[in-house]
C-alpha cells in the first residue's frame, strides 16, 4: 500500500486528536480527577464555606462538619482568590479548633483555645473570665483615663492635640478599608504612634 503525503498528514492528525481526547477523558490516569477526588474526600459531612483567619488575603476555605463537629478543613477550589490552595499557615488552621490527643490519637478540642475575654488584675496570678461587654467597657475606661491624663494640647506655642501615652498596632488580618477606619479612630483620639503588622 502506497502512503501519500496527504494521507500521512491526515492519519497523523487523527491520531493526535484521538490521543488528546483520550487524555482529557476520565479514562486517562493523568486527568481522572473524579477517581482521585473520591478517594480522599470526606463523606457524610456538611460543607460550609468560610475565610481564612490568618492574613488580609481573604483565602476561601471549606469547613467539613459532621454531627456539629469540625472534622476537616481544605482550600475552596471555587474561591476567586486562592482557587483551592492554602499557605502552610492556613492549611493548619484546623488546629485552632481541634488537635490530636497524644495519649489516645483521637481528635479533641484544643485546650489552648481562648473562647472568651480574660483579664489578669494587678497583683493576681490567674486570668479571670469576663463578658465581652465588660471587656469593651473596661478598655474604653482605660483609654479615656490614659488619654485624659496624658493629652498634650500645646507645645512651644503650637497647638498639637495628641497623646503620647497610647499607641495602636494593627493586625495582619485587617484589610485596607479596616485599617483606614482604625486610623481615623486613632487620629480622632490624638494617637500618633501608629503601625501595622501586615507585612506578610
Amino acid at each position: 500500500m502506497e502512503i501519500t503525503r496527504r494521507g500521512f498528514v491526515r492519519t497523523a492528525g487523527l491520531a493526535a486528536v484521538g490521543s488528546l481526547a483520550f487524555e482529557l477523558s476520565n479514562q486517562s490516569e493523568a486527568f481522572a480527577f473524579n477517581a482521585v477526588k473520591d478517594d480522599w474526600k470526606l463523606v457524610n459531612t456538611e460543607e460550609h464555606t468560610n475565610i481564612c483567619c490568618y492574613c488580609s488575603g481573604g483565602c476561601g476555605v471549606i469547613c467539613s462538619v459532621r454531627d456539629g463537629e469540625l472534622v476537616g478543613l481544605e482550600g475552596d477550589p471555587d474561591h476567586v482568590i486562592n482557587e483551592g490552595t492554602l499557605c502552610p499557615k492556613g492549611a493548619t488552621m484546623f488546629q485552632l479548633r481541634n488537635v490530636v490527643d497524644p495519649a489516645t490519637g483521637k481528635l479533641m478540642h484544643n485546650p489552648n483555645r481562648i473562647t472568651s475575654p480574660k483579664v489578669r488584675r494587678p497583683g493576681a496570678s490567674d486570668w479571670e473570665d469576663i463578658t465581652w461587654d465588660r471587656a469593651a467597657a473596661e478598655i474604653a475606661a482605660h483609654v479615656k483615663k490614659t488619654r485624659d491624663e496624658s493629652f498634650v494640647t500645646e507645645r512651644n506655642g503650637v497647638t498639637v492635640n495628641y497623646t503620647p501615652a497610647i499607641g495602636s498596632m494593627g493586625g495582619s488580618q485587617q484589610n485596607c478599608e479596616e485599617d483606614y477606619l482604625i486610623l481615623k479612630l486613632m487620629r480622632s483620639l490624638g494617637v500618633v504612634a501608629l503601625d501595622n503588622q501586615a507585612r506578610v
